[in-house]
């Protein structure tokens, strides 16, 4: 699949099959994560990958919006060091994530991370040193059901040529 079919096919998906995701695929998953973009090639993220049940649940119950974690297969949570590019470096790594799950057939959803309120309470959780900040969770595995359809607005209405 190209690059323009799997941004095309990318959705987020919070329902999951119990198959677990093979350790090749979130390899090239996770690869696609370090290749992006970053500011002054500073690379400021770590991944924390999270396959263990018990400890999935137990994440889940950090959020707010991801109790749909614990039933994931895998949940990748993205941290980066508190260069002044964080947060876009971080995104630009969990965007190339979902889109390269999508490219193999893995679906993803992205659970917001940095000016969350359990920011610190999922940092503790997975041990990070200081200094780091928590930019994203992300959940992948099968989809269990079809996506809910969702309209993107058109081109034409976002598009602005010269000015607004």
């Amino acid at each position: 699949m190209d690059a323009l079919e799997a941004i095309a096919r990318r959705h987020s998906s919070r329902n999951y099959l119990d198959t677990p995701v093979l350790r090749e695929t979130l390899d090239k998953i996770l690869d696609a994560g370090r290749r992006a973009a970053t500011a002054n090639n500073d690379q400021p993220w770590e991944f924390v990958v999270i396959c263990d049940g018990e400890r999935r649940r137990k994440l889940a119950e950090l959020t707010t919006y991801g109790r749909f974690i614990a039933q994931a297969p895998v949940c990748v949570i993205v941290f980066c060091r508190a260069t002044w590019g964080y947060l876009e470096d971080g995104s630009a790594a969990t965007q190339n994530m979902l889109v390269a799950a999508a490219a193999l057939g893995v679906q993803s959803c992205w659970i917001g991370g940095d000016k969350a309120a359990y920011c610190s309470a999922v940092e503790k959780f997975a041990g990070i040193p200081s200094g780091y900040k928590l930019v994203s969770l992300i959940s992948f595995g099968y989809e269990a059901a079809a996506p809910t359809p969702r309209n993107k607005r058109e081109l034409k209405e976002i598009v602005h040529w010269e000015k607004w």
